[in-house]
């Protein structure tokens, strides 16, 4: 408790500083002129030191949530609406087989918890799971939507839903950045992927200028929000799901205020649990290169994989406050978990990127919760969950070791 006490006395009084410099995030002013007159320094400037925090989607008691994560000192959350229930069949989205309108009530709901997240001073970056024509693929009966990838359409329906979103969050003080789709995959029909993407340069050069073109959406996405909001800083995920092989086929955006994005959960074998299945352990015993085979890692194994991305980064005189791992993780009961975790965030900070982790107090999923410990919840939960009974209803966090490992990050 006296580490988490210390932590939000220090937050308390750097906020204050802060604040009292005139330099604050975001902060709510008597003037609302005031306010939007300092907007764009105030976004822009938040991202320029590491910012270190977490994915979740705010389940239930919304205003419980963000008092616990800012308890636990997370700077921002990657939050997604994804599993919020909207009016249509879409939350924000209305139907992603035809986008024209935000439903109002789903605007409302979002602009309530964006309201709940700034009372507790934890900033959001909002992040999209679906876009029209590209419906989230755990609610398209698990099979993925390419539309978006390959019918000019629904790209701009795309733009026109992030346009209206754009011009309705521009002043709320609680964003800290738009993400405008998680993941894109627009060459994953085509069999390219991180692990398998091969002949992939030469399938960009074919398809540069067409709809299953990243870059080119990328641009239209920018300029699309930035016709309604010239400040809030963009993030964009990379190729190949945001893997970290994807980001060299990336090319920047003209623009002042956008991050660069990928996703860490190398090597998938290990880092899920119902694949490693007891096989695989940090560090000593992780995936070979051949089947069978196993090898060890370390920071430097680490560091080799996201070499990619430094390179890239350099190449384009892009700053270490231009990316961010915007997921890492791996399930709690792995073997190692918690030293591989430990690894990740010192090579992350090392190279000053900003981080967020997957993830807080998910609202139906216990494999990355990492409040829970390493231990297998028992029978008796998956049997009650079978009769309808919430997750948050039969869960118990606390201190753990492995909680700890972020405790100490959120700490300093």
């Amino acid at each position: 408790m006296r580490i988490k006490y210390s932590n939000r006395i220090l937050q308390a009084i750097i906020f204050a500083l802060i604040f009292c410099s005139g330099q604050a995030f975001g902060q709510p002013s008597k003037s609302n002129e005031t306010s939007a007159a300092s907007s764009s320094e105030n976004k822009t400037g938040y991202w320029q030191q590491q910012r270190k925090g977490a994915n979740g989607d705010a389940p239930g008691n919304a205003n419980e949530w963000f008092k616990a994560a800012a308890e636990a000192g997370l700077s921002f959350v990657r939050l997604t609406p994804a599993k919020w229930k909207g009016q249509q069949r879409d939350f924000l989205i209305g139907n992603a087989d035809n986008f024209t309108n935000i439903p109002e009530k789903d605007l409302a709901r979002l602009k309530q918890v964006l309201d709940t997240a700034q009372k507790n001073q934890v900033r959001v970056v909002l992040t999209m799971f679906s876009l029209p024509g590209a419906r989230w693929r755990q609610q398209n009966n698990n099979a993925f939507d390419y539309r978006l990838w390959t019918d000019d359409a629904y790209q701009q329906q795309a733009f026109d839903f992030w346009k209206q979103l754009a011009k309705a969050l521009k002043n709320h003080p609680a964003i800290a950045g738009y993400n405008p789709i998680n993941e894109p995959y627009p060459a994953r029909k085509d069999n390219f992927t991180e692990e398998s993407h091969a002949g992939f340069e030469k399938w960009l050069k074919e398809h540069t200028g067409t709809a299953c073109d990243l870059n080119r959406f990328n641009r239209g996405i920018v300029k699309a929000i930035r016709s309604q909001d010239p400040d809030t800083p963009i993030i964009l995920d990379g190729w190949f799901h945001a893997g970290a092989a994807g980001v060299p086929f990336l090319t920047p955006v003209n623009d002042k205020a956008v991050l660069y994005a990928f996703h860490f959960y190398d090597p998938w074998d290990y880092t899920t649990f119902r694949v490693n299945k007891g096989r695989f352990s940090y560090p000593d015993k992780m995936p070979g290169d051949n089947a069978g085979k196993t090898k060890a890692w370390s920071r430097k194994t680490i560091e080799q994989k996201i070499q990619p991305v430094a390179e890239w980064a350099k190449r384009f005189n892009i700053p270490a406050s231009g990316i961010i791992v915007e997921e890492f993780g791996c399930d709690r009961r792995v073997s190692g978990a918690q030293s591989y975790l430990e690894n990740l965030m010192a090579v992350f900070n090392k190279k000053g990127w900003h981080w967020a982790f997957y993830a807080f107090r998910s609202s139906d999923w216990d494999g990355m919760d990492y409040e829970l410990g390493t231990k297998k919840l028992n029978w008796k939960y998956w049997e009650k969950r079978d009769k309808g009974v919430p997750h948050e209803q039969l869960i118990e966090r606390k201190d753990n070791p492995l909680w700890n490992v972020f405790r100490r990050e959120f700490a300093k």
